[in-house]
């Protein structure tokens, strides 16, 4: 995580307390320094009463009267408009103390996804910087309206809890940010299958790595993000930028559930569109049965041996929980 060290005052006066100071210690009236600068008097009075900004041109004016640098007119304009703007800011962060309560903050920052925060505002505002908004309707719009659909298909509307879901997504898209792997090819990917299955097979205790190696040679990120609580994510599949990235929880803890899971969502990569976001053991209003048995029977393919495969086919119940009993 990047800390950035910064110094932001409680307040910061605005220039034309400082004009004002330096024309009582001249002996300068308002009408003269209007005048010596070229300046509206009606414009020198807005600036001393705080109503008005100091522009690059009257800084360099400035300068010339009261012998003070124009550069620093402007860090003072400057510091004060960052002030008025982070005093706004305060208010957007007491408006989204609501919002911020419904997230596993403590969860969050024991994983050391964020940082510790000590009260509503700091959660609201460590919040933010997680999901890079600026406020709390940008994250509503983004994860429950849908609005940006080219990146994100489906809405998390109607699942049980869209706050702690979303922090899992959005932790798995920092870390596929953070990884690199070669450019997708579908070609290479269905060539690593078999390997990943004798992967599965032998189960050495470094298979997680190497699962993700011979996935990152054919362009497929795989993310392990452990659960948060309320969101029973088992895993998720997507497409971010130009890679498919495979996220992976190991909520139950199981190898055969692991594995089931990661060839389901492989199922999905292969056999399924860019645009979709599919995830696993969660309802929500857009799921496509029909591309979850698909991707249930892709599974079971590359799971099951010959005569298990012939059970359940011959049952004809192709969901995951069939697997999972």
């Amino acid at each position: 995580m990047v800390r950035i060290n910064t110094y932001t005052p409680e307040s910061s006066p605005h220039p034309g307390e400082i004009l004002a100071e330096k024309l009582e210690e001249t002996g300068m009236g308002m009408k003269e320094f209007a005048l010596r600068t070229g300046k509206p008097e009606q414009t020198i009075n807005k600036i001393l009463k705080g109503r008005s900004s100091i522009t690059p041109d009257m800084a360099v004016q400035f300068e010339s009267v009261t012998g003070i640098p124009a550069h620093f007119w402007m860090n003072s304009q400057k510091a004060y408009d960052e002030y008025l703007a982070r005093e706004k800011y305060q208010a957007v962060l007491d408006e989204a103390a609501d919002w911020a309560r419904h997230f596993p903050t403590s969860a969050m920052a024991k994983m050391g996804w964020i940082e510790p925060a000590g009260n509503i505002r700091e959660k609201a505002a460590k919040l933010f910087r997680f999901f890079a908004i600026s406020d709390h309707h940008a994250w509503r719009n983004y994860f429950i309206n849908g609005e940006l659909k080219v990146a994100f298909r489906i809405s998390l509307a109607g699942t049980r809890d869209p706050y702690a879901i979303s922090a899992w997504l959005r932790k798995g898209e920092l870390l596929a940010a953070a990884t690199e792997a070669n450019p997708y090819s579908e070609t290479k990917f269905r060539q690593a299958l078999p390997v990943l299955k004798n992967l599965m097979a032998e189960q050495p205790e470094d298979f997680f790595p190497r699962l993700q190696a011979v996935c990152r040679d054919a362009g497929v990120k795989v993310i392990f993000t452990p659960c948060l609580p309320k969101a029973p994510v088992n895993g998720a599949t997507r497409w971010i930028g130009d890679h498919p990235v495979i996220q992976l929880s190991g909520r139950y803890k199981r190898s055969d559930i692991f594995w089931f899971t990661f060839f389901h969502e492989a199922g999905h990569i292969l056999l399924h569109g860019k645009k979709d976001i599919f995830l696993e053991d969660v309802e929500y209003d857009e799921k496509d049965s029909k591309k979850e048995s698909e991707a249930d029977a892709f599974a079971v393919e590359w799971t099951l041996s010959k005569a298990q495969e012939a059970e359940v086919i011959a049952s004809g119940d192709f969901r995951s929980q069939r697997f999972r009993e």
